[in-house]
């Protein structure tokens, strides 16, 4: 019996010893991961470190110095271009290194390697809309580029610098979660980075849902409520702009296209609200008497944050700003005499073809009356604990065939058509680091200029001040030229008439400098008036953000650093402001009982304002949300087929000028409803909701409880985030907060003789969830609040705030 009961011990022991190094699932290897020398607890940080550092590198040209401030933001100064960037490496690696592996797996479809089959479908869809083709094109272009070859090989050796030195036990977290080792950074991976910004902020498209509108209802309907213009616009390019300039010969559509119109085609989503805010204030209505520009990119807000905040300074160069952890240089910064920031133009870049293949082996395709060989290239995707998967990508004239049967668009995204080819200008051969490069180095507006002679995608608002009292803003990017409407909806890929016609040369590219009105803005609306002679994109963000902008700018007069602070967070709606008078017009009270009184005078006292503690914007937006589905659910949810809807624009449109309009009816009734129907039905119903969901009238109704908003961790990984808190703005108002988006990087710089900074990101600068800084800015972002930003002339520079110092050598 003893031997019996020692056998089954040793039995379990072992059996035991075995589980705990070995994965389950989704489990970690429990060994390891509570391992004391190299588990997780080998990643807890102290908010003191100590005053200084020596390490001696390989691959270095000279000595370094990194001062790190209060916020752990590293001041890098070098004695030149190679060492700068490869420092940049080398920190951005030490403090992000998971971030960066991550989202180039993710564009490079390689999810799959570490987390298993889980991840199929992104892969799948990375691979086949061709990132990794478009990645290697923008490769080869950067690599022509003598400087910016230096610079991509040396802040790929900083990485890697710092990656060869790390053991097990220093790994971030994430790694010893998911059971994997970081690998070696490559050139390539840079590349990837802007292959998933173009995809976040350009990679969405509706041409199918917009061509199953055309086949639905056809062309005059299709026309009025997708019209190429909105009833309301505040567009960048102030209106009446003259365009000096001859533009080239404007293409014609083909008789294709004409004859879709007329009888329809038989055959990730644009999302509304991920965008962004730049203005610049000429100094003649600023109190220092210099320009102040502004600028707050909306996109995911995660932890660790998709910013990194960075000083470089060598030879020729003193930039403070954010930078793209695993890219080099300063996206969004300034230094001591130029500031610049970017937001989204929403461009349409990006066109399907359909494609008419010879038989079923795909071999050929019908292009230009002739069939034309289709380039197959082959993808393997290794895939964690299985089979590698071979898939092989087919590529016509125009580009890849994203899915190119069901089968494989089964589980994939819903908007993508089977069968047709991809043509995306992230695609090209370009050169975009060579634009950040330079505008980090400039000194005057001619500077500016040359500097976004470089950048391709994703089209951007480019808006820029100097101390030399210049303001400016240009929306730009390799823009496709095209025909009027060319991309709204699918096209005939078969026809060379609907191929792009070369693209709009850069010197016509709308922008205005130093304009009357004494500033210039952007917020995604329309770049232009109907008077620029080239198409861009039929649609952009509603207009709202950009007239809030416009109205606050244009009254100020000796604004200040806190002038803009205050209008960065401002959560002013002008879509309630357009809307609600009509709304309340049409609301009939005597059918109300006393709860719904109640709650009609809290909407009619309401300021318009979506803040925190605010009870009517709660009221407002579950009821104009309930109002506008209403109206569109009917003829527009379709199970057989994906449909766009009507923007918010026309909805407000047909319900100020047409409210016995068809499109109020509700088909699925037996009597004709008018726009006064449909308002007191959504009215009832959203205040059901709002006492369902949060209970009776009153506190609980405040918009801060209603709206949930966390900063979660990139990879959703419970504890790792934010968890939810209580905040205010909403998609439409300048404080865009909303669905998990929101300003990511809220950066103010006042020009002037000393140039000063001020930014805060939702987050910190480690990617360690066990370091003191990897939230240590959240609560001054949520309070509004901005940092005055070190901007240090020298490494030898005494500052109160330089908390370590990091000496690298060779």
């Amino acid at each position: 019996m003893k031997i019996f009961k020692a056998f089954i011990s040793v039995t379990i022991t072992v059996a035991l010893i075995w589980a705990m190094q070995t994965k389950f699932g989704d489990i970690p290897p429990v060994g390891a991961f509570l391992n004391p020398a190299t588990g997780f607890w080998q990643n807890a940080e102290s908010k003191n470190t100590q005053p200084s550092k020596s390490l001696k590198l390989k691959g270095l040209l000279g000595k370094v110095t990194i001062q790190y401030d209060e916020n752990r933001i590293p001041h890098i100064f070098a004695e030149n271009d190679h060492d700068l960037y490869y420092a940049q490496g080398y920190v951005t690696a030490q403090e992000r290194l998971w971030q960066m592996d991550i989202q180039t797996r993710s564009a490079a479809g390689r999810l799959s390697e570490v987390v298993g089959a889980k991840a199929l479908g992104v892969d799948r869809y990375h691979r086949h809309m061709g990132m990794v083709y478009g990645a290697e094109n923008t490769l080869r272009g950067l690599m022509k580029d003598p400087a910016m070859n230096v610079v991509i090989n040396a802040y790929t050796e900083g990485v890697n610098a710092y990656i060869n030195q790390l053991s097990p036990c220093n790994y971030p977290i994430e790694f010893k979660l998911l059971n994997y080792a970081p690998e070696e950074w490559k050139p390539i991976n840079s590349a990837f980075l802007l292959k998933l910004m173009s995809e976040t902020l350009s990679g969405g498209s509706n041409e199918l849902a917009m061509t199953n509108v055309l086949n639905k209802f056809g062309a005059k309907v299709t026309n009025d409520l997708f019209p190429d213009y909105p009833m309301h616009e505040d567009p960048i390019i102030p209106v009446g702009t003259k365009w000096n300039f001859k533009p080239l010969p404007i293409p014609q559509p083909p008789t294709s296209f004409k004859a879709q119109l007329i009888a329809g085609m038989k055959t990730k989503d644009r999302v509304e609200g991920i965008g962004s805010n730049n203005w610049a204030i000429s100094g003649s209505k600023t109190a220092t008497g210099f320009p102040i520009l502004a600028n707050d990119p909306h996109l995911d807000l995660t932890y660790p944050s998709i910013w990194y905040q960075v000083q470089l300074s060598a030879p020729g160069v003193n930039v403070y700003g954010v930078s793209l952890p695993g890219a080099p240089c300063v996206i969004i910064g300034y230094n001591q005499k130029i500031s610049w920031g970017v937001t989204n133009v929403d461009a349409d870049i990006l066109d399907w073809y359909q494609v008419k293949f010879k038989d079923s082996s795909k071999n050929e395709y019908w292009y230009n009356n002739k069939w034309n060989k289709v380039t197959k290239r082959v993808e393997v995707i290794k895939v964690r604990g299985q089979k590698d998967i071979i898939d092989t990508v087919l590529y016509t004239i125009h580009g890849p065939v994203v899915y190119d049967n069901a089968g494989i668009a089964k589980g994939g995204r819903e908007n993508v058509p089977v069968g047709n080819a991809l043509r995306w200008v992230a695609h090209d051969e370009s050169d975009e680091f060579r634009t950040f490069y330079l505008l980090n180095r400039g000194k005057n507006y001619a500077d500016y200029r040359e500097a976004l002679k470089y950048f391709s995608a994703p089209a951007q608002n480019f808006v820029f001040a100097s101390a030399d009292n210049d303001i400016a803003i240009t929306p730009n990017g390799k823009l496709p030229l095209k025909y009027k409407d060319q991309g709204k909806f699918i096209l005939d890929g078969s026809d060379p008439a609907n191929d792009w016609h070369g693209f709009i040369p850069f010197e016509q590219n709308p922008t205005v400098k130093n304009p009357a009105r004494g500033f210039v803005s952007s917020a995604n609306q329309s770049s232009t008036d109907p008077t620029y002679p080239y198409y861009i994109s039929w649609q952009f963000a509603p207009y709202e953000r950009g007239k809030r902008i416009n109205d606050r700018l244009g009254a100020m007069q000796k604004a200040t650093i806190d002038s803009m602070r205050f209008l960065q967070t401002d959560s002013y709606s002008i879509r309630a402001q357009d809307m609600l008078p009509a709304m309340l017009k049409n609301l009939d009270a005597s059918k109300l009982d006393d709860t719904q009184l109640a709650a009609l005078k809290e909407l009619k006292k309401w300021n318009k304002d979506y803040s925190t503690n605010s009870i009517g914007a709660s009221i407002f937006n579950t009821w104009s949300n309930r109002f506008y589905r209403l109206v569109w659910n009917d003829n527009f949810v379709d199970e057989k087929a994906l449909l766009n809807f009507p923007s918010w624009d026309k909805t407000e449109e047909l319900l100020i000028k047409e409210p016995n309009s068809v499109w109020f009816d509700d088909k699925r009734t037996p009597v004709k409803e008018t726009a006064t129907d449909i308002l007191n039905r959504s009215f009832i119903v959203a205040l059901d909701e709002l006492t369902r969901n949060h209970g009776k009238l009153g506190a609980g109704w405040a918009w801060g409880k209603v709206k949930p908003f966390e900063v979660r961790h990139l990879a959703s990984l419970e504890g790792f985030g934010s968890g939810n808190f209580e905040s205010g703005g909403t998609g439409s108002t300048i404080n865009a907060l909303a669905d998990g988006h929101g300003p990511s990087w809220r950066m103010v710089v006042q020009m002037g003789p000393q140039t000063k900074g001020y930014g805060i990101l939702p987050g910190g600068q480690s990617g360690n969830p066990g370091s003191f800084f990897y939230d240590d800015m959240l609560q001054t972002w949520k309070d509004g609040k901005l940092k005055e930003l070190l901007f240090l002339n020298s490494a030898t520079e005494k500052s109160p705030r330089i908390k370590t110092t990091l000496t690298l050598s060779k």
